[in-house]
C-alpha cells in the first residue's frame, strides 16, 4: 500500500459528517437526536403499515430524503419534521415527545448498571 498514513492508524468516519473538524463525538451510550426521531418516524410510519413513498408524497418530501431521516443519516429541518409527523397524523410536539421518551428510555438503560456475577451459592425462600 503507497499510502503516507499506515492501516492501523487511519481514522474511517462511522457516520456522515463525523469527520469534520469541531464535531464533537457523541458521548458513549448517548444516542443522537436524528436516530431517536427517525426511529419514532419509522415506527410510526409502520405502526399504520404505510410506505415510505405514501408518506414522502403527504409531506411533500423526496422519498429518497424521508428514508435517510428515518435512518438517522439526515438532520431534518423543523419544517421537514412538522410536515413528515402531520403526514402521519402527529404534531410536531407529539413527534418531539415521542424521540424525548425514547432518549430517556435509551439512556436509562445505558447507565444501568450490570447484574454483578454472583460467586457461592444463591439462595431462595
Amino acid at each position: 500500500m503507497s499510502s503516507d498514513t499506515p492501516n492501523d492508524a487511519r481514522v474511517v468516519p462511522l457516520r456522515p459528517g463525523a469527520d469534520r473538524p469541531g464535531t464533537p463525538a457523541p458521548a458513549a451510550g448517548e444516542p443522537l437526536w436524528r436516530d431517536l426521531v427517525g426511529d419514532v418516524l419509522r415506527r410510526e410510519r409502520q405502526a399504520q403499515e404505510r410506505t415510505l413513498r405514501d408518506v414522502a408524497d403527504a409531506a411533500r418530501i423526496s422519498l429518497p430524503y424521508l428514508s435517510e431521516v428515518e435512518r438517522g443519516r439526515k438532520e431534518a429541518s423543523s419544517e421537514v419534521l412538522a410536515a413528515a409527523a402531520r403526514a402521519l397524523g402527529l404534531g410536531l410536539g407529539d413527534l418531539l415527545s415521542r424521540a424525548q421518551g425514547e432518549l430517556v428510555r435509551r439512556t436509562a438503560v445505558a447507565r444501568r448498571p450490570s447484574a454483578a456475577p454472583t460467586r457461592g451459592l444463591c439462595l431462595a425462600a
